[in-house]
């Protein structure tokens, strides 16, 4: 007996939030079937399996047509070959782009290169990531850095701007651009008990504090305030000669 499913043609791009999830942890195709079929026999749904296979890999395929458009968010919103609905389009780039800190962690303090990419697989096997999504987060992060980082101005706005994410994802961007211009050295011994949040906490700290003013005309966000840093070198001198 041949089961009856009803169906419909729309001009929009349909997007499953749980399908595009799997999609973008790394999951192919058969172990995201698996993950849907496990969760429709907990819901004690009776869904066919050959359908959720067919939805999923229709799914897939939308998804990795997109995917080239969500290396420059701003062309998604632009083009005509999908119809999106702007709270899809945005749920798109957020998931595409949010990333894991125990990942990012890993990134911290090294080269975005070639070599590093290759690597990958020791960071998916310390972290519990898949492989694929640690090569999508460390390509995100590299875009996101030679996208901006000879950009003058508030370095969040313009990741804002030219990848249209949301505040808060932004500014976690922003910090991993800042930690990455200042080249700190994050990677010492004495440092890896520190997570991404910490340094997070620290980069944000700096920036707010330590770099140019917004008001001044030199205002960058990811350079130090040279007076600052004079300022610091005499009160260093100061310190030197209360503590001979």
């Amino acid at each position: 007996m041949i089961a009856e499913v009803d169906v419909f043609i729309s001009n929009y791009t349909l997007v499953d939030p749980e399908v595009y999830q799997l999609w973008v942890d790394g999951c192919s195709s058969l172990e995201a079937v698996t993950a849907l079929q496990q969760q429709s026999v907990r819901e004690k749904s009776t869904t066919a399996v050959e359908l959720i296979a067919s939805d999923v890999l229709d799914h897939y395929r939308t998804y990795s047509l997109l995917e080239r458009l969500l290396h420059n968010p701003p062309k998604l919103a632009e083009q005509l070959a999908f119809q999106i609905e702007p709270q899809t389009r945005q749920l798109l780039i957020e998931k595409y782009y949010e990333f894991d800190n125990t990942v990012i962690r890993e990134l911290l303090g090294k080269k975005l290169t070639s070599r590093h990419r290759k690597d990958l697989d020791e960071v998916s096997e310390k972290t519990g990531v898949s492989l694929k999504s640690c090569r999508r987060q460390f390509d995100n992060v590299k875009r996101v850095f030679k996208t901006v980082e000879e950009l003058q101005g508030s370095v969040v706005a313009n990741i804002k701007n030219l990848f249209l994410l949301p505040d808060e994802l932004a500014r976690r961007y922003g910090a991993v651009v800042f930690i990455a211009c200042m080249r700190f050295e994050t990677g010492k011994r004495k440092l890896q008990y520190l997570s991404f949040p910490d340094f997070y906490y620290c980069a944000t700290s700096i920036m707010t504090h330590w770099t140019y003013a917004e008001s001044s005309p030199d205002f960058d966000d990811t350079d130090l305030d040279r007076e600052f840093l004079l300022d610091l070198r005499e009160l260093r001198v100061l310190l030197d000669k209360e503590n001979p």
